[in-house]
């Protein structure tokens, strides 16, 4: 098992190198080049390859690179059609002599559309084909018999992963953009923000009111805390179960609430992201956070809303 890793980090440590000379100086050129088009990348391999295809498209496609696969066996029979003169081809195949892709590579060269190969074999069909040849240094399969694709495939996946990581910098994709392409999941969770959580119906008291009447109104939402506000609406301080536990010992309960509240509490703004809210309640041993916007209270969020959401 430690010479099936091996051999396939030699792989990725061979393809890096080659990234210094032509191999890179090509990859640029195809990232500049579907930098311009308006159409999509449209993937296409057969057997691993296509399988290694598949996930480039899916990486392509929610990092900003509108993407989808073909393949190539039902491109033969109508699903050319799927490919418009604006799109650009990538076609995997590490021999770069699979006779599926025959189809693909006439219709690209009678349309003008682009094509971006990767492969191992400079002349082959592929090879001298492409537009864009993505040209991979041949390495050992880690299958003791040489057979099983397996090195080659975790090339062929670096480099489309190096090309959709080439578009996501150039245009500037942010974390905001990739949650809109992933909501779902793990992922998605760790992308939301403040603003998507909390609450906005608000437990909110004036400056004025009396810890009973701030208890009152605390109690009545299921966030553990009530704010207190000014007569312009911006808070003042808050009211949690320590702040009210130490106002009946002291006898407090009809004096004003500010007497007890908690004055500059710890408040979230509303872009900022769920994992750094757990992480400050954690380490501040708090459950709940008024989301304020130049000091006025525009929500309020519960450690049991960021659990429920998935974000740890």
């Amino acid at each position: 098992m430690r010479r099936t890793v091996q051999l396939e980090a030699d792989g990725l440590a061979a393809l890096r190198d080659a990234l210094d000379g032509t191999l890179g100086d090509t990859l640029i050129a195809a990232v500049r080049m579907m930098l311009e088009k308006t159409g999509r990348c449209v993937v296409t391999g057969m057997g691993k390859s296509g399988h290694v295809g598949r996930k480039i498209a899916a990486t392509l496609a929610s990092t900003g690179t509108a993407s989808h696969f073909v393949h190539p066996a039902e491109a033969s029979h109508g699903d050319l059609g799927m490919i418009r003169p604006e799109d650009v081809i990538l076609a995997l195949s590490w021999s770069g002599g699979a006779p599926e892709l025959a189809s693909i590579i006439g219709y690209a060269h009678r349309f003008g559309v682009k094509l971006i190969a990767i492969t191992s074999v400079a002349d082959s069909p592929l090879g001298k084909a492409a537009d864009y040849p993505l040209i991979l240094p041949r390495m050992p399969e880690a299958c003791p018999n040489g057979l099983a694709p397996t090195t080659s495939t975790t090339m062929q996946l670096a480099v489309g992963d190096a090309f959709a990581m080439g578009l996501l910098e150039a245009r500037g994709f942010s974390a905001a953009d990739f949650r809109v392409f992933h909501p779902g999941g793990k992922l998605g969770a760790q992308l939301l923000r403040a603003s998507d959580l909390m609450h906005t119906d608000l437990p909110l008291v004036p400056q004025g009111a009396t810890l009973a009447e701030a208890i009152v109104t605390m109690t009545s939402k299921p966030f553990g805390t009530g704010g207190v506000v000014d007569g312009e609406g911006r808070l003042l301080g808050v009211i949690t179960d320590g702040d009210i536990r130490r106002a009946f010992r002291k006898g407090f309960v009809d004096r004003p609430a500010t007497e007890a509240m908690t004055r500059k509490p710890l408040v979230a703004a509303p872009d900022q992201l769920a994992p750094d809210l757990v992480k400050t309640m954690n380490e501040r041993r708090i459950t709940s956070m008024f989301v304020v916007v130049e000091g006025v209270p525009r929500g309020v969020i519960h450690l049991h809303d960021l659990l429920r959401a998935g974000v740890v």
